[in-house]
């Protein structure tokens, strides 16, 4: 059995070590857990291990908002203290606070 621990926390602002956006962590996978044909999509020289935590983030670049799946090796911590703006942050956080964003539903 694999044994993973996730290095950021639910409504955790990271950012993306190589490309330029930044999101909140809503979820985490302790290993890699999308299709195959999303991963054969990343070039080869590029792919990430699939055996580390990868993160569902509520993402936002200088021209849009989406949803990204990232590992755990490409992410940082953003220290920034500046919100993110994420037009779907009030359906599971509360109001940013402290550099984060508190959870607004209960977990299972």
């Amino acid at each position: 059995m694999l044994k993973t621990r996730a290095k950021y926390h639910l409504g955790q602002i990271v950012r993306h070590r190589k490309h330029p956006f930044r999101g909140v962590v809503f979820d985490v996978d302790p290993e890699f857990s999308n299709t195959e044909e999303w991963y054969d999509a990343i070039p080869e020289d590029s792919r990430p291990v699939k055996e580390q935590p990868f993160y569902h983030l509520l993402a936002e670049n200088d021209q849009s908002y989406y949803v990204a799946y990232v590992s755990e090796q490409n992410l940082i911590a953003d220290y920034s203290g500046e919100p993110v703006g994420h037009p779907d942050l009030d359906e599971m956080f509360g109001p940013f606070e402290d550099g984060s964003y508190p959870l607004h539903f209960q977990l299972n």
